[in-house]
């Protein structure tokens, strides 16, 4: 056995184990570190792949930028635990059909288009492109075979930024916005006043009553 396939076994482990860990971890921030572990899991598949650039970018995409992003949103929100866990097992049967559908939908897009995913190497290898990085090839597996279903994607992406803007923007009357174009308008003289008062010493009569009593 090759050493590569020793290593590829040793990250397939390491991949499924880290994956379970997410899902069966009682800790929020300990499935997010699970979920970091099996990213970089995932890196170094594609590494022995010889994908290095889709290693690259998962490392720095998710492992970088939305795992970072999880931690703080997951150890800044109280979040209650038993709440969650009331009415897990209620949902427990539909979980387990949406899953079954998902990894069912997903096998079938993988070996259907495995063939075709391949092509475009194919043809770049017989055309004499071996020195060809593979970001080229992506970039023209996608832009060429793939572009209709990169531009849903884009669109999909875009749709979800308008939501989250129109989410986040909705008017409440507890909602406090700052207004720029108010606060560029505003001087000195209408928000500070300068008060000249003189210096006034107020005697407490009832202590120096006090004080008189006491030392007569």
């Amino acid at each position: 056995m090759e050493f590569t396939t020793v290593l590829f076994y040793i990250f397939a482990l390491l991949l499924t184990v880290s994956g379970l860990k997410v899902i069966t971890s009682r800790n929020p921030v300990g499935s997010a570190l699970f979920l970091v572990l099996a990213f970089f899991n995932a890196a170094a598949i594609w590494m022995l792949l010889e994908a290095e650039f889709l290693a690259i970018l998962l490392v720095l995409l998710y492992v970088g930028a939305v795992m970072v992003l999880f931690l703080f949103v997951v150890m800044m929100l109280d979040i209650n635990l038993d709440v969650l866990r009331k009415d897990f097992k209620r949902f427990v049967p539909m979980a387990t059909l949406v899953g079954a559908i998902i990894v069912i939908e997903t096998a079938l897009i993988l070996w259907h288009g495995y063939g075709a995913t391949t092509t475009p190497v194919r043809e770049a290898a017989a055309a004499g492109a071996a020195a060809v990085p593979n970001t080229f090839l992506i970039g023209k597996a996608i832009y060429t075979d793939y572009v209709f279903a990169f531009e849903v994607a884009g669109l999909v992406l875009l749709v979800a930024i308008i939501a989250a803007i129109a989410l986040t923007a909705r008017k409440g009357k507890d909602s406090k916005r700052q207004r720029v174009s108010e606060q560029v308008k505003v001087r000195a003289q209408d928000r500070v006043r300068i008060v000249k008062m003189p210096a006034e010493k107020v005697l407490d009569t009832a202590a120096d009553a006090n004080a008189s009593g006491n030392n007569g």
